[in-house]
């Protein structure tokens, strides 16, 4: 049994939350948030509320105890890329890229033994 939140089109590169992310893959579920908490990083409170609502959906929807609570699976998918153009000097102009990122956090409950 797992259970599972997907943030979609966050503002954030994905390279960016994928620092934050890999910070958290296979913590229990306390030691995750207080990890997210003390991160100076602009995506970590994004991470941290992807993390709140995968274990809300694990305790409403699958009756999971929160203290068992395991992040099984925590990764950053690419979403779509909106483009920008920048004036350059004689009359060019460059593209600027800014990245969206799908972040999707699994929690499965702790194997006793």
């Amino acid at each position: 049994m797992e259970a599972k939140a997907v943030a979609k089109q966050v503002r954030i590169a994905p390279r960016k939350v994928r620092l934050v992310v890999d910070l958290i893959r296979g913590k229990e579920v306390g030691e995750a948030v207080s990890i997210l908490k003390h991160t100076t990083k602009k995506s970590s409170p994004v991470v941290e509320k992807v993390l709140n609502s995968a274990i809300a959906n694990a305790e409403h929807n699958y009756e999971m105890e929160p203290d068992n609570l395991v992040v099984s699976q925590a990764y950053v998918d690419e979403g779509v890329t909106l483009k920008r153009f920048r004036p350059r000097a004689m009359g060019r102009a460059s593209r600027i890229n800014k990245r969206t990122s799908h972040i999707t956090v699994v929690l499965k409950e702790k194997e006793e033994g």
